[in-house]
């Protein structure tokens, strides 16, 4: 390792400190002082209890709620492996998420905004394995686009949350 670079990885963390950089996670910051307090609203179907269920896991159960999350989950099924007789044997699985967070107390919107990825499953096989690897991706995908919500919430938090 040459000299140079040693000093680069020493003088990183204290760039990082005077530029005012707090960790979301450290004590002082933003993501302490958000953990079980938003409560994400009911889900309404599958989707929706996938995407409830990685929120809370990574935002915590909500104790004492001072935010509501409300969302609207959009998926479509786009073939994309077709063979030269039409038969479609992989799909994408395009969803978007448009989602908001409000102040309970005011009933602001505090932040919001919308998400969206795509997961990817085979139709080949028998039908419950075609079933069973749709079902995967809807789940990987939620949990995907649950990850960008919460990845903006923390980035955001600290603008919001005084």
């Amino acid at each position: 390792m040459s000299s140079f670079s040693r000093r680069l990885f020493l003088l990183t963390p204290l760039a990082l400190a005077a530029c005012g950089f707090t960790p979301a996670y450290g004590p002082s910051g933003p993501a302490q002082t958000i953990q079980s307090s938003i409560r994400v609203a009911d889900p309404s179907d599958k989707n929706g209890f996938d995407l409830v269920e990685r929120l809370e896991e990574r935002l915590g159960r909500p104790n004492a709620s001072r935010f509501d999350l409300t969302y609207t989950i959009k998926t479509t099924a786009v073939g994309v492996g077709i063979t030269p007789d039409n038969a479609i044997t992989r799909y994408n699985l395009n969803g978007t998420i448009d989602w908001a967070l409000t102040n309970r107390a005011t009933n602001a919107r505090v932040t919001g905004g919308q998400v969206h990825s795509f997961t990817s499953y085979s139709a080949t096989g028998s039908t419950v394995a075609g079933l069973a690897a749709q079902e995967d991706a809807a789940r990987r995908l939620m949990r995907i686009l649950a990850d960008q919500i919460t990845a903006r919430l923390l980035a955001t938090s600290g603008t919001w949350n005084q």
